[in-house]
């Protein structure tokens, strides 16, 4: 099972750790050797998802139905019967099994697992409780079993304590569970007249998946359906790996609830995109407060949602907010092919709808190129010269009724700079609008590009929608401006994201860096280290602080500020000090030996006077002019480290701007970090002021990074602040740094 092979992979690393001091880098490559060389990172955690072979679950050659019933009024009769259809529509044999029946609708029914004639490769649990069933299941050596009862984790306590002696059955068994608490959508009727790629479908909750099952009547093709339910086995991650390898799927639409496992659930991600599938989720929880007690700045500002939606940011798994634009995202990624052009073009019959539309459009992000001036000119061959053409094109209503129309819609997908065409029709108007849909429905038929309608009208059973749009397997059709626009982003964004796609999995440090013997050393289980100690931690990684000494005295005082020469910062150090700045322990630019020596008991009085314990005061070089940012790791429930970017300084409080990722991540993710800062602007440098180190910055934030991997649960929180990021050329340097060691 693998979110239990996580587990007991990062476990057993600690364990022995603990108990038979060995050192972590023997160990690391010890496991390593156990398992395929290359498959874990430095910190014992799986670097690829595997595939689980669920061809026997989707397409079984035999099932078992555990508390068949052919009982009228009973529910499982009714359960029974559909299994008996899709089994039939699957070439599968079908056995009952129950205690007290010789038969069930007219077949054989045995009393028991191990009276079954052969062996199944499906079991389907009719029962109350399935624990009972999964020890005879694995004797049997059945695949996989489906588990419909509920009553587990989704009711409390208690019922997550009788779902982890499930799941614990299941993995001593060696069969694959789907479920508990589940339902029959993965026995669905699948129309098989449809052709395409096609969506397979991932549901926590089986009733929402029924707007993207409906699909079908709309003439979008549906391969699969795994209801997932409480996940106490095989888990969405399981089931994204495997869909993203099959032949016949163009998307992967989720609607996810809760994550079981957040590293099963990026590798499986990573798969996907390696494969070019595209992931639409429906994640829900965004209002999830997340809150936390954290010492450091950077815990107090990332929420768990907000680390799930970098997460699926950084693997190219496209995040929805509703049903009805899963669906529609999902279907454009299954059958649009790979785009030609980014340009996308507004084409319409009013001036009002072209430039409502392309505001909307521009605001999300979309690229409306203006066309050419030849381009235009060719089109005003057609459309009046007083309409404009330059995108939005105004065709002003009259040319879609005649010769004109398609000459129009040709003119623009020829223009190489083209890669999407939407058209927004905002009602029905016949017959002008009946000739528009054809000619849209011929061109994209004619065209590698994509050819998107916006079908407006409330009613939906006019002709042209229902038979020349929906007729057509080539043009994408809409029925609102949002979903159109959010799904022609989706596209775009997901053709770009995997045509440069590096798996950052790939690049994941396999053994620890010589950095990590030394940090190791400092680190002081479940204590928050001082600042000097921290700093200390960062220099072990490379980072850079500024020239200090930690003293005792007064007189030592003097004498190391003029070792690291005026003017000096003077700060209290001690295990348990947070906040400096709001107790005054911190004075900046001193500039005689007199300020350093009166400084020296000004900070040894406040301490002793709001009983601080101190380590000594801190003499630091005094470092200016520069951007105040900051970086820091915190440990996420659900995904382990996570390292974050952001305005440091007091600008961290007042503006809460940051970034986060997931370690492992790229250079490249690195820098799209600060590229989703509001206060990006000032690191290009505002009124006059020169821009700033962002190679140096990068570099910091990849160093944490590394720390993050290396020192795993052992560094619960990192806080840098402020980093202090110098002009071009000139480096960063950490003035401030908290660490607080699990």
């Amino acid at each position: 099972m693998l979110g239990s092979t996580h587990g007991t992979l990062t476990t057993d690393f600690r364990a022995r750790v603990v108990a038979c001091g060995e050192e972590p880098y023997a160990i690391v490559h010890s496991m390593a050797a156990a398992a395929t060389e290359g498959d874990l990172d430095v910190s014992g955690r799986p670097l690829h998802a595997p595939v689980p072979d669920l061809d026997r679950f989707f397409r079984p050659e035999s099932v078992a139905v555990i508390g068949a019933s052919d009982a009228e009024g009973r529910p499982n009769t009714g359960i029974t019967r559909q299994l008996i259809g899709w089994a039939e529509r699957v070439g599968a044999r079908l056995h009952p099994v129950h205690p007290s029946r010789e038969s069930v609708f007219g077949r054989a029914c045995s009393p028991s697992v191990a009276d079954l004639p052969e062996q199944v490769d499906l079991a389907v649990l009719l029962v109350g409780d399935p624990l009972p069933v999964i020890e005879e299941l694995g004797q049997a050596k059945v695949k996989f079993a489906v588990a419909f009862a509920s009553g587990f984790a989704e009711t409390g306590e208690a019922g997550a304590a009788a779902q982890a002696r499930l799941a614990a059955a299941v993995e001593r068994s060696g069969l694959r569970l789907l479920g508990p608490n589940t339902n029959l959508n993965a026995f669905e009727r699948f129309r098989d007249d449809l052709d395409g790629p096609a969506i397979a479908l991932i549901t926590q909750s089986g009733h929402q998946g029924r707007p993207v099952y409906a699909l079908q009547e709309l003439g979008v093709r549906l391969s699969h359906w795994a209801p997932t339910g409480n996940e106490a086995d095989l888990e969405t991650a399981d089931f994204i790996s495997y869909f993203s390898q099959r032949p016949e799927v163009g998307a992967i639409a989720c609607y996810v609830e809760g994550l079981k496992d957040g590293r099963s659930f990026l590798l499986a991600a990573d798969r996907a995109a390696r494969a070019g599938v595209p992931v639409v989720a429906v994640k829900v929880g965004r209002t999830e407060a997340g809150a936390r007690t954290a010492a450091s700045h950077t815990g107090k500002l990332t929420g768990a949602d907000q680390v799930v939606d970098a997460a699926m940011r950084q693997f190219g798994v496209i995040r929805v907010d509703g049903l009805d634009e899963l669906q529609d995202t999902a279907a454009l990624l299954a059958r649009a092919r790979r785009p030609l052009a980014e340009g996308v073009v507004v084409y319409s019959i009013s001036g009002g709808t072209g430039a409502h539309f392309s505001d909307l459009a521009t605001g999300a992000g979309l690229p409306l190129p203006t066309l050419s001036e030849e381009k235009q000119r060719e089109l005003h061959e057609w459309i009046p010269g007083y309409l404009n053409v330059a995108n939005p094109v105004d065709n002003g209503g009259h040319p879609v009724g005649d010769w004109r129309g398609r000459k129009i819609i040709d003119a623009i997908l020829a223009d190489p700079s083209v890669g999407v065409l939407i058209c927004p029709i905002t009602g029905p108007f016949p017959p002008m609008s009946d000739r528009l849909a054809q000619d849209l429905a011929d061109a994209a038929e004619a065209t590698d590009k994509l050819v998107c309608v916006v079908w407006g009208s409330p009613v939906g059973t006019e002709d042209a929608y229902r038979t020349t749009l929906l007729g057509s397997s080539r043009v994408a059709t809409f029925r609102t401006f949002g979903n159109c626009i959010t799904a022609v982003k989706a596209y775009l964004d997901h053709h770009r994201f995997t045509a440069s796609y590096r798996s950052p999995f790939d690049e994941a440090p396999r053994t620890p860096s010589p950095s990590f013997r030394k940090a190791q050393a400092l680190m002081r289980p479940g204590q928050q280290l001082s600042e000097h100690a921290a700093k200390q931690l960062l220099r072990a990684y490379g980072i850079r602080v500024p020239r200090e000494q930690l003293v005792t005295s007064a007189a030592a005082a003097v004498r190391a500020a003029g070792l690291v020469g005026y003017p000096v910062v003077m700060k209290a150090s001690g295990a348990r000090l947070a906040h400096k700045t709001e107790l005054g322990l911190v004075k900046v630019g001193l500039t005689s030996a007199s300020q350093v020596r009166d400084t020296y008991r000004e900070l040894t009085d406040i301490a002793r006077y709001e009983g601080v314990e101190l380590d000594g005061i801190l003499v630091c070089q005094m470092v200016e002019r520069g951007v105040e940012m900051m970086v820091g790791v915190t440990q996420d429930a659900l995904f382990g480290p996570t390292v974050t970017v952001g305005l440091g300084g007091v600008l961290v409080e007042v503006l809460h701007d940051a970034a986060v990722r997931v370690p492992p991540f790229s250079e490249d993710q690195a820098r799209s970090m600060l590229g989703e800062l509001r206060g990006r602007a000032l690191l290009e440098g505002v009124r006059g002021g020169p821009p700033v180190d962002v190679d140096a910055l990068v570099e910091v934030v990849l160093r944490v990074q590394r720390m993050a991997l290396e020192l795993g649960d052992d560094l619960a929180e990192l806080d840098i602040n402020p980093l202090m990021v110098l002009g071009r050329g000139q480096g960063a340097v950490a003035l401030d740094a908290l660490a607080v060691c699990r």
